[in-house]
């Protein structure tokens, strides 16, 4: 299964998401990133965040929706509320889920401040992504409408 990670730039939130996601992912299990209106390149306190967490970049770049290897079976979209994101829509035959998360990009304000956002950011989705690889995956393959509900009710939840 292709999980996608989508957000508009694809330099912070989505590469945390599909880093993360493929750090932690079981066999047969592949996180992707992308944005609808990439940057092209991967923001530099989020590639740092990974190396502190033991987390591999390699390979990862920002990258257009538009130009993915595969095709994905979940597409995510993590865009946030707070700054009136707009939020791209992925079409096609794919389970959608809306993990909103806000971008630490945005953030101003001291090193220590705007470091904090992106790990306020990376733990919510870590977090998310440990709830999901908690469910009964090989079961919920096979129910997409139960999927979807397990997925919503993750994209709320937030670490304690």
């Amino acid at each position: 299964m292709n999980v996608l990670f989508l957000c508009t730039g694809n330099s912070c939130r989505s590469v945390l998401g599909e880093a993360t996601f493929n750090h932690l992912a079981p066999a047969g299990w592949h996180g992707l990133s992308a944005g609808s209106k990439p940057t092209g390149k991967i923001h530099p306190r989020s590639l740092a965040l990974l190396a502190r967490e033991g987390i591999s970049t390699d390979g990862y770049y920002s990258k257009s929706w538009n130009d993915l290897p595969v095709t994905p079976d979940i597409v995510l979209s993590v865009c946030g509320n707070a700054a009136n994101e707009t939020c791209p829509a992925y079409l096609g035959p794919v389970l959608r889920s809306h993990w909103g998360v806000e971008d630490p990009a945005h953030v101003e304000g001291s090193d220590d401040e705007i470091d904090a956002a992106f790990m306020t950011a990376y733990g919510i989705l870590r977090h998310r992504i440990e709830q999901f690889f908690a469910l009964p995956l090989d079961q919920l393959k096979n129910d997409p409408e139960r999927l979807k509900a397990e997925l919503d009710r993750i994209g709320t939840l937030v670490p304690q």
